[in-house]
């Protein structure tokens, strides 16, 4: 980061990011977007509801774990565990007796699980997207692209299902590679027992948690860091700063470019605020200023993110990244030498070393960009669509040039291709029709039902009813995201029938 102005804006603010930032997501962010989603006070209320139908039981329990001002959650969670387990245990086939169901099962494989752990996993296993967050979370996906990491301490899969990164859990962390990753520090339903709630479970995390802090503190110091749903307050902040401060001498150069890539996002109900400003914290001794934006416009600062442009995206260095641990790893690797990198054989993976005038990367051909389409589409991936500036597309080639066009501007011979395009679909209804491949079925389901129809002319049966607009196009769309050969001819035909029904 450059130098930090009083006042600036948020879109002046990333617009300095030398790198791809990491996402450091607590239980706000599911609060915001989930109608199913709980505190972790309101998650430990329902659960000693659920067990014993009364509210006061829980306000009795929380009554007694208070130190201070601060309700010591861990030891209201290892109260009730106790209680959950005693009960469940008298009481095999009764309400819980789903639970005890998977708790036995396990068991008998020589797995223990709690059965509160695994209660939980049933609370939060449905994600239910509030409905007037759907725009919002569209602005969200399109950072994806240029989001490096995400770190969260939410247990439910929310932020897996938005950004379609690889998870890691527990001793995972440690043996990670970092970018497009998500780390689940706390735990995640996917995995009971790796959930982190008890007092016991606290311990054990701690001693664990000086490792994945070391690993995380190059994060810290390299990237840019945005705190998303905790509040200045949080224990989770609170532990981060003071690691990263405790081995960051204070008032060093270093110490200066962290606090500047730190950026706390605070929510304040109704604000439109875009504003960047300073804030104070007190860490032990020391007291460490902090970026942060108090709002409740986070489509202004996904869009920010989202319009961020960097020398190499996040997508490309995890490709790299996955190159050299296969290396390190010692798997399948040869070694060419060449003057000309079309030479080399079109293996899955290729890690040139040169110089740069010698040496050229493009990420996407034409071909992976259909079979990727509708993840560039959500993500707005101008980047990697202009990339088709730089390729021949040949006039026999299915290319869904409608959406990439709408999205980069900057795209050339748009219109050849779009004739090009419009002929292919018009030229392939006309043959189709000559073999039989007109029909009366309306949707996808029922094609794909008709035993009248021969396997082998069902995709044409599709392709035919959709041209007619008898297909609904989120119907067609299902069908392209679940057909499993997206290398094929009938995909890339039906991918571009779509997208010149949907974006022309």
């Amino acid at each position: 980061m450059s130098t930090l102005r009083i006042g600036m804006d948020i879109q002046e603010f990333v617009s300095q990011f030398k790198n791809h930032p990491v996402l450091f997501i607590g239980t706000g962010f599911s609060l915001r977007y989930l109608e199913n989603s709980f505190t972790w006070d309101s998650l430990l209320a329902r659960v000693c509801y659920e067990l014993t139908g009364n509210s006061e039981k829980y306000l009795d329990i929380k009554s007694k774990k208070q130190v201070g001002d601060e309700y010591k959650y861990k030891n209201i969670a290892t109260e009730l565990e106790k209680l959950f387990n005693d009960q469940l245990e008298r009481d095999r086939n009764g309400k819980f007796e789903e639970i005890n169901d998977i708790f036995y099962e396990n068991m008998r494989k020589g797995i223990n699980l709690s059965r509160l752990k695994i209660y939980i996993t049933k609370l939060l296993e449905n994600k239910i997207i509030r409905n007037e967050k759907q725009g919002e979370i569209s602005e969200l996906i399109k950072t994806r692209k240029n989001i490096g990491s995400i770190i969260t301490t939410n247990y439910d899969t929310l932020v897996e299902q938005l950004f379609e990164f690889d998870t890691l859990i527990g001793n995972n962390i440690l043996l990670s590679n970092p970018y497009g990753s998500v780390y689940k520090i706390h735990g995640c339903i996917s995995a009971p027992e790796n959930i982190i709630i008890t007092d016991k479970d606290y311990s054990s995390f701690e001693y664990k948690y000086d490792l994945i802090r070391a690993q995380l503190l190059s994060l810290f110091i390299h990237n840019p860091i945005i705190f998303l749903g905790y509040s200045v307050g949080d224990e989770n902040i609170q532990k981060i700063l003071k690691t990263v401060f405790s081995y960051v001498p204070h008032n060093s150069e270093l110490s200066k470019k962290i606090r500047d890539n730190f950026l706390l996002i605070e929510y304040e109900e109704n604000s439109t605020s875009e504003t960047i400003v300073e804030h104070d914290m007190r860490i032990e001794d020391n007291v460490i200023r902090i970026n942060k934006i108090k709002t409740d416009n986070f489509t202004a600062i996904y869009k920010s993110l989202s319009e961020l442009v960097l020398p190499v995206s996040a997508m490309d260095i995890r490709k790299v990244q996955k190159v050299w641990n296969e290396i390190r790893m010692g798997g399948n690797i040869e070694v060419s030498i060449t003057d000309d990198l079309d030479k080399l054989k079109n293996g899955q993976m290729v890690l040139a070393v040169g110089s740069r005038n010698n040496i050229k990367y493009e990420f996407q051909k034409a071909k992976e960009m259909m079979q990727n389409y509708f993840k560039i589409i959500d993500e707005s991936n101008r980047q990697l669509i202009e990339l088709l500036n730089k390729q021949t597309i040949p006039t026999s080639q299915y290319l869904p040039i409608f959406a990439f066009s709408n999205i980069c501007t900057e795209l050339i011979l748009v219109e050849k291709y779009k004739d090009q395009q419009m002929s292919l679909l018009e030229k392939h209804f006309k043959r189709i029709q000559k073999n039989n491949c007109s029909n009366e079925q309306n949707s996808i389901i029922d094609i794909i039902n008709d035993t009248s129809i021969s396997n082998s002319k069902k995709q044409d049966c599709i392709f035919y009813s959709a041209y007619m607009d008898k297909i609904n196009m989120n119907e067609l769309k299902k069908h392209l995201i679940n057909m499993d050969d997206k290398g094929s001819t009938p995909y890339g035909r039906l991918l571009c029938l779509y997208d010149c029904k949907v974006y022309k």
